[in-house]
């Protein structure tokens, strides 16, 4: 809970404080006020729901839909005395609901295990005495100790802070860590108006509070604990994040909303209720359309009930015979292993997914991930690695060091340096085309062949880094002017790079490192620290002074032995109105507005691809500094002592830092962009650095004049643009940013709202407290492994390995597993639809009594739909994905499982396969036995009824056979099962091709097997499935299974041939993002006939295997992208050679 303050405490000065939370700032809080406070106020704990109960998840398998469903048809069994029948039933939900709770508490379990919750501790002040406690004991008014490293228990008013600095990261998604101060003078932002209300400023610039769970990263303090638990910033950000709001037209406010509003809001209130509860308004598309489905189908049961007892004249009171024969044909059209088939098969995926370092705590989310049309990522630690690294260095007049091939911020033996003169790359960037102006809508790209293809040196003027005095001098000044430390230590098998400090300073301090000049080698050369004046945010920089080394022969930097040096390192524009000359050596020019306005440019150059930019300087001392203070420590306040230091200084050059891009990122969201889903920026980050980033990874051109102009101002905008917008606006503009700067926690679930209102199934990526809240409210919530324990609470998958391409192995998962669920769906529901119409048809079928026969017994379509479709089922589900399946468009999520196509195809085989089983049962009965149905031959087995049993036999086996064939052909939708694999060069790959998948090939064979037990076996055959041992019957049933193949083969070639009922591949055109940096062609070569006739032949090629593929109108392509060029090739952080200077 808050401590009760007469305004919000970053408003108030110290005194006022202290007096409103009555502590001492000298002895804390007394034993006496501590036992009050804890009585008051709750632990200091955060309430993000934890695991889910074990009940809770026993309940939800319970009330799934099909379950319902299976309860109802058990009580009729039993009610019936029909008890081989309802225990059947009975085990078969035991057997689904078991299934889903396992894995769903497994996952729980797993979470727990992965939140890993620790005690953390605090040190506070109480009693005079300093003593540590647990987090959840501190209470407001207790006075908190910060040093580097801890993390802050509660929300603090900061009122001793000696170059205090916490990373915030994970609250504001502000990715450097903000310096704290004790003043109350907090501007409004923007202005210099002092802020009087706390709605003027932003948690981000309160730097007068630290904040619950932000980290120490340096400097020492201390605070009073102004929140705690629910009541911190934090706290806030985890209930907004659990919080359900309440939907529209649900007030029953009659005062607000009219008379009305009560008969309305309870109406609204009671079928959302009965909604969720029945599984019909809440839960991802599949589980909505599987409720659906129950329902519908127990429709068509209770129809067919009244078919039945109509076409035995509704004699009362109704036999048993009637009523079985009713449930029988309930059953049929029931999928029982729908539920369990469907479950498992998530189990697999999920344990796929698991070892892929994805947990899965909800299974339906998997499924969700093949539905979804957009991806709302943030960059810090997502598409980034949430670390700086050096990349750019610019010495006075025009020479410019790259760091190439490095993605390890901590690493120095990581890549290479290269080292160019940026007039010569200016003149060399002349003479290249600029193919992104030259590129239209209609553009064409003509391919070269790949082995003439050669890659061109981005930059022929590169060579690589050597040592000069100017860069000696540089790494000097950058290394000493640092705190922060890099090593390397041996890990057991491997060495590995180890850091601490802040991330700006070590990437200075690593690029040092690749010289051979790092911090800790330097100050083995002699050089001695004897004062700092640490980074004030307020004049933007920091300065050391050092002793140079009394040795000549252990120093090179060129400098006057036995003299101090002062060394200066900050914002470029603070450091430049402090110089008064340029370079070194012979390069030295006084510093001029020109000069300044060159520097400038510089600066500019390298900002612009996202790149931090720091100034480091340096100014030989005339003798030894004497340090006013003792410890050789200069107090930053020291105002006059510092101005003495900090003037006359030398700018040594420019250093660019930057937060690379993870690796993989551009070819994911590539593969997003194939697959037809859109990947979208939302981060806290500079709106240059934004798209600077976007640029980089693809999510944005590099040339936005490829939109219309409306189209381009919007592709990228700040918060406070976006927010501004009305939902109409917003739903008006043509499309929603890509990229959204400086978001707020508020701006991303809006983001995510107007998506939704785009009829847009979205993901949302996070791994910060700001993303809490997003995560909760987006489809599917993904949080990162390394994130707050709020993120991953929100979320319903968390990435392990924090990594982008992880999400498209999940999106990847989830589309096999999708199109696999059509194919088990297709194959279960098509054996419902054909048993229903063998026994609607077997109606007709009545014996000496006037009661129906059954063509197949109630025990046998159990046991058909259990095991012997169960098995087949299954198999389908572990089917590969398909080469194609991120290169078509997420599934409609109104439509999901059931496509027309589906919904056709199980019409079209579930009539063949009930017709070939009917007649196999008239060709028996009456081709034999001229039509003799004997008396009561549903409950019993005699003489008069061997034509029934027999037949019943021959239908049996026929139907086996008929499902298990039919899960062969379901392989594949579309292609025949003979030539599953068009690649293919064998003449006849059938038995190749079925054997790839060795469980549903076994399961085939061996369900095929299970045929002849079950028809022979005495006892079993007569008295359990009610059929006898057949013989000539075999003829038929293999007669029939032959039509079935050929009915089912004609069927997809219709299809193909007339190219209907298809999935069409996405039609890349300009929104298309990403680059196939792994398997993309590019080309350099410039354009000739022999080209020409590779790109006519490819093109060829490519129009055959794309078939009549239907492009969608509402999209603009271009018809082909234009070849890129050299430059286009380079990425951005290479082209920041063309400098002005």
């Amino acid at each position: 809970m808050a401590a009760e303050t007469r305004k919000h405490p970053f408003l108030l000065t110290i005194e006022e404080v202290v007096e409103d939370v009555k502590t001492d700032l000298d002895r804390g809080l007394t034993s006496a006020q501590v036992t009050e406070l804890q009585g008051k106020y709750p632990p200091n704990e955060l309430d993000i729901g934890g695991a889910i109960a074990w009940y809770t998840i026993f309940i939800r398998q319970l009330c799934n839909a099909m379950i319902l469903v299976l309860f109802f048809a058990m009580g009729l069994s039993f009610g019936v005395k029909d008890y081989v029948e309802g225990a059947v039933l009975a085990a078969v939900i035991v057997l689904n609901v078991s299934i889903g709770f396992f894995q769903e508490y497994g996952a729980e379990k797993k979470m727990d295990a992965l939140r890993a919750l620790s005690s953390p501790s605090a040190t506070i002040l109480r009693d005079g005495k300093t003593t540590v406690i647990p987090n959840a004991e501190v209470v407001p008014g207790d006075i908190v100790y910060l040093k580097m490293g801890d993390t802050v228990p509660a929300d603090l008013r900061v009122f001793d802070a000696m170059n205090l600095y916490c990373d915030e990261q994970s609250l504001t998604g502000e990715a450097m860590p903000i310096e704290k101060v004790a003043t109350n003078e907090i501007h409004i932002p923007g202005t210099e108006k002092p802020a009087t209300d706390e709605e003027e400023v932003g948690i981000g610039d309160r730097i007068n509070i630290a904040y619950a769970t932000t980290i120490v990263r340096k400097g020492r303090g201390r605070g009073i604990v102004i929140a705690t638990g629910m009541a911190t910033e934090v706290g806030k950000i985890a209930a907004s994040a659990t919080k359900k709001d309440r939907k529209p037209g649900r007030s029953m406010n009659w005062k607000k909303y009219g008379k009305t509003a009560p008969v309305k809001g309870a109406a609204k209130r009671t079928y959302d209720f009965f909604g969720k509860f029945l599984g019909l308004t809440e839960g991802t598309p599949l589980q909505r359309k599987l409720s659906k489905l129950a329902y519908f189908l127990f429709f068509c049961a209770l129809l067919l009930a009244v078919v039945v007892f109509s076409v035995n004249r509704w004699k009362l009171p109704l036999p048993n015979e009637v009523i079985i024969y009713a449930i029988s044909t309930g059953i049929a059209i029931i999928p029982e292993s729908l539920v369990a088939v469907l479950t498992i098969s998530m189990v697999i995926a999920t344990t796929v997914m698991r070892k892929a370092n994805v947990v899965v705590r909800d299974l339906s989310a998997l499924e969700a991930l093949g539905g979804v049309t957009n991806i709302c990522s943030d960059k810090t630690g997502t598409l980034t690695q949430g670390a700086m690294i050096a990349k750019k260095v610019w010495l006075p007049p025009s020479k410019v060091y790259t760091v190439r091939d490095s993605n390890d911020p901590a690493s120095p033996e990581a890549g290479a340096v290269y080292e160019s003169d940026a007039t010569d790359v200016a003149k060399e960037e002349e003479k290249k085309r600029d193919y992104d102006q030259e590129r239209s809508t209609q553009a064409i790209k003509f391919d070269a062949d790949v082995k003439e293809a050669k890659p061109k040196p981005s930059n022929p003027a590169e060579k690589q880094a050597e040592l000069s005095p100017e860069l000696r001098l540089f790494l000097l000044s950058g290394a000493l002017c640092n705190l922060a430390t890099v090593r390397k230590e041996d890990d057991g098998e491997e060495s590995k790079w180890k850091t601490t400090g802040e991330p700006t300073e070590i990437a200075i301090q690593v690029f040092a490192h690749r010289f051979g000049r790092g911090k800790k080698a330097l100050e083995a050369l002699g050089w001695k620290q004897v004062a700092e004046f640490p980074f004030d945010s307020s004049i933007k920089r920091m300065s050391v002074i050092y002793n140079a080394p009394e040795d000549a022969e252990r120093d090179d930097s060129g400098l006057t032995r036995g003299n101090s040096v002062v060394f200066t390192k900050g914002a470029v524009e603070r450091i430049l109105d402090l110089c008064t000359t340029v370079g070194t050596g012979e390069n030295q020019e006084r510093m001029s507005d020109e000069l300044k306005s060159k520097i400038l440019d510089q600066m500019t150059s390298f900002a612009q691809l996202g790149q931090r930019v720091l100034a480091v300087a340096y100014r030989p001392w005339d003798g030894l500094y004497a340090a006013p203070h003792e410890g050789g420590e200069v107090e930053s306040k020291d105002d006059q002592a510092r101005a003495a230091v900090e003037q006359n200084l030398t700018l040594l050059g420019l250093v660019g830092i930057y937060d690379p891009p993870r690796r993989d990122t551009t070819p994911s969201i590539h593969d997003c962009s194939t697959a037809g889903i859109k990947v979208h920026m939302l981060t806290g980050d500079h709106p240059e650095t934004a798209k600077a980033i976007a640029k980089e990874v693809g999510i944005i051109p590099h040339n936005l004049s490829i939109f219309p102009a409306h189209v381009a101002e919007s592709i990228v905008l700040k918060a406070t643009d976006f927010d501004k917008l009305t939902d109409e606006e917003i739903d008006a503009l043509e499309e929603l940013p890509l990229v959204i700067a400086r978001c707020a926690p508020e701006t991303k679930t809006r983001m995510i709202e107007a998506l939704r209102r785009r009829d847009a199934f979205m993901a949302m990526t996070g791994d910060g407290v700001n993303d809490a809240p997003s995560l909760s409210r987006a489809d599917v919530g993904i949080a990162m492994g390394s994130g707050s324990d709020v993120a991953k609470s929100a979320a319903k998958i968390v990435l392990t390995d924090d990594k982008f391409n992880s999400i498209v192995a999940a999106i990847r998962e989830g589309r096999r597993m999708f199109e696999n669920i059509q194919k088990f769906v297709l194959h279960l529901l098509t054996s419902n639809v054909g048993e229903v119409i063998l026994l609607i048809a077997g109606l007709g079928f009545q014996d000496t009594s006037g009661f129906s026969v059954f063509p197949i017994s109630p025990l046998e379509i159990l046991w058909i739909n259990m095991v012997t479709s169960s098995f087949p089922a299954f198999g389908l589900s572990r089917e590969k994905a398909s080469s194609d399946i991120m290169r078509k468009p997420p599934h409609d999520k109104n439509r999901g499982v059931f496509t027309n196509q589906i919904l056709i195809d199980m019409f079209v085989y579930g009539v063949l396969m009930g017709t070939c089983s009917l007649m196999t049962f008239v060709i028996v009965v009456y081709g034999k036995y001229g039509g003799d149905l004997g008396t009561n031959c549903n409950t019993k087995h005699s003489e008069a009824c061997t034509a029934v049993f027999r037949a019943r036999a021959a239908v049996f086996a026929e139907l086996t056979w008929l499902i298990l064939i039919s899960a062969w052909e379901f392989k594949s939708i579309r292609r025949s099962m003979f030539r599953l694999n068009p690649d293919s060069e064998s003449r006849f790959p059938f038995f190749k091709d079925v054997y790839d998948n060795k469980f549903l090939f076994w399961a085939v064979v061996i369900g095929a097997l299970s045929v002849f037990p079950t028809v022979y076996i005495p006892g079993l055959n007569t008295n359990v499935f009610k059929h006898g041992p057949i013989s000539w019957e075999w003829g038929v049933v293999i007669g029939m299974t032959i039509v079935f193949v050929v009915g089912i083969e004609a069927w997809k070639g219709v299809k193909r041939g007339l190219n209907i009922l298809d999935d069409h591949k996405v039609v890349k055109g300009i929104w298309s993002q990403g680059d196939d940096v792994n398997t993309g062609r590019k080309f350099g070569k410039s354009m000739s006939f022999s080209s020409l006739r590779s790109w006519r032949s490819s093109a060829r090629a490519e129009s055959r295997s794309r078939g009549n593929t239907q492009p969608n109108p509402n999209t603009t392509q271009l018809t082909k992208a234009v070849t890129p060029s050299p430059e286009a090739t380079t990425p951005p952080t290479e082209k920041a050679n063309a400098s002005p200077v």
